[in-house]
């Protein structure tokens, strides 16, 4: 998977960080007071002057009410049914190493996303979901590899093949536990912002 450089998704990040916030008439106070990152953080996002973790995009998603994957879409893209490989730039988490690329044309009108998920061997990412409304659901199908996946205080080993079907209104951790790289697609379904 060819890697897009640094600025550019996190020029991505900021762009789209600011336009949701915008659209839902949120302050940067605002916006810290309800997910719990601060003030200084989000505005480094905001200005893609910070390399933020996986874990403080996934409490500003939840403070913006829309998921994960919805920070990496392109912002203002004309609607396509189509994206390009060239279109899905990855990003790496810098705490836990994984790589992520939204894979969905950002800026077709459609509930659904996928994203494509390098997980190093050893790798944990653990996330404190909050509710949203709509409630998304989500699906995890390993593609090579293994992962151990909590939900709650359930825990899920995966191996190749299998796949698991999960609501994003609890916490969730991702760990693999073996030698070797994982990879997975993510499908989810319910929180994606209609586009303006």
């Amino acid at each position: 998977m060819k890697e897009a450089t640094a600025d550019t998704i996190h020029q991505r990040i900021a762009l789209r960080v600011r336009q949701l916030r915008a659209e839902s008439g949120l302050s940067l106070d605002a916006l810290a007071a309800r997910c719990g990152v601060s003030r200084s953080m989000i505005s480094l996002v905001e200005r893609g002057e910070s390399s933020p973790t996986a874990v403080v995009l996934e409490k500003l998603a939840t403070g913006l009410g829309v998921v994960l994957a919805s920070l990496f879409d392109a912002p203002q893209v004309p609607a396509s049914p189509v994206a390009r490989a060239a279109d899905q730039p990855p990003w790496r988490d810098p705490a836990s190493g994984y790589l992520r690329r939204n894979v969905s044309p950002a800026g077709f009108d459609s509930p659904i996303q996928i994203v494509d998920v390098e997980f190093p061997a050893g790798a944990r990412v653990a996330y404190d979901t909050g509710m949203r409304e709509p409630l998304p659901h989500q699906q995890v199908w390993l593609l090579a590899g293994e992962i151990e996946v909590t939900w709650g205080d359930q825990t899920h080993h995966l191996q190749a093949g299998d796949c698991l079907a999960m609501t994003l209104d609890r916490p969730v951790s991702f760990h693999n536990p073996s030698q070797m790289p994982a990879r997975y697609a993510v499908v989810i379904t319910g929180a994606r912002p209609p586009r303006s």
